[in-house]
Formats: structure tokens, C-alpha cells, sequence
């Protein structure tokens, strides 16, 4: 990718690489919204509506995640792949397979695993970020936390 510029302080080697590991992340960002409203639209059963209604804001959690991680590419002087087919060029993780209408609680089992290998993804990003690009890393820490206690929700629905 050729970029626009370069941020003060990093070299076009670090900050494409920077770009390339963000484009990941964005991806995945994108993805877990369209997941989200997929399972909030298809469950039923007797936990419906307090899982139901516990996806919303997690859609928007995970936009702006993925805003953020836009912006921070535009920052580095790329630009960001935003199409849904851009989504799955870039996948490097396994593909959300639950579909139909299950019960609420299929749904959270397979969000569980599905944020369980979001979390180690970024948590990947993370540690090849460090030694590129501190800002970037940062942005994509403070995603993983948001991440965890999502996860942490999920978790407490199937103990």
C-alpha cells in the first residue's frame, strides 16, 4: 500500500506493517457487529431477552472500536477496507458457522468462542504492535478490555 504520508517518528516500513496488522483488527471489528445482530435476530428460548437486549450495545461497542481503528489507519497514512468483501479477504480467523434459529443460549456459546478468539487475536496484534507502533497498540488494548467483559458476560449466561 502506497501511503498518503508518514506519522513523525515511524518509517513507512512500520507504519505498513502497523496498517496491515489494524486491517485485521478492523476486519474482525466488522465482522463481530454483523455476528452480533445475526445471533440477536435468530434466538429464541427462555434467556431471549436478556441476551437479546445485551447484544445491542455491543454492536455499538464494536463499531466504535471499529471507527477507531479506521481513523488510526487514516492516521498512519492508509486508507481502511470497509466493504463486506474486504471482511473476508482479510479474515485469518475461523468463520461464525451458527445460523437458524436456536435457542439463546447456542448463541452464546458460539459468541463465547467466537470472543475468545477475537480477545487472542487482538491480544496477537497487540504484541507485534508494541514493537511498531506504541499508539497503535494502545488503541487496540483498550479494545481488548472492552472485549474481555463482553466475554466475561457471555460466560456468566452458560455457568
Amino acid at each position: 500500500m502506497e501511503l498518503t504520508y508518514t506519522t513523525p517518528g515511524l518509517s513507512e516500513e512500520a507504519s505498513q506493517k502497523a496498517i496491515e496488522i489494524l486491517q485485521g483488527r478492523l476486519s474482525q471489528e466488522q465482522e463481530a457487529a454483523l455476528i452480533l445482530k445475526h445471533a440477536h435476530w435468530n434466538m429464541k428460548g427462555a434467556n431471549f431477552i436478556a441476551i437479546h437486549e445485551m447484544l445491542d450495545p455491543e454492536v455499538d461497542s464494536v463499531l466504535e472500536q471499529a471507527d477507531e481503528t479506521a481513523e488510526r489507519i487514516a492516521q498512519l497514512g492508509g486508507w481502511s477496507d470497509g466493504r463486506a468483501d474486504g471482511i473476508i479477504a482479510h479474515r485469518t480467523w475461523d468463520q461464525f458457522s451458527l445460523t437458524g434459529s436456536r435457542d439463546a443460549l447456542d448463541y452464546v456459546k458460539a459468541l463465547a468462542d467466537y470472543y475468545a478468539s477475537f480477545v487472542e487475536n487482538d491480544r496477537q496484534a497487540i504484541k507485534q504492535l508494541d514493537d511498531l507502533d506504541v499508539v497503535s497498540s494502545n488503541i487496540i488494548q483498550d479494545h481488548v478490555q472492552s472485549l474481555e467483559k463482553f466475554l466475561w458476560f457471555l460466560r456468566a449466561h452458560l455457568n
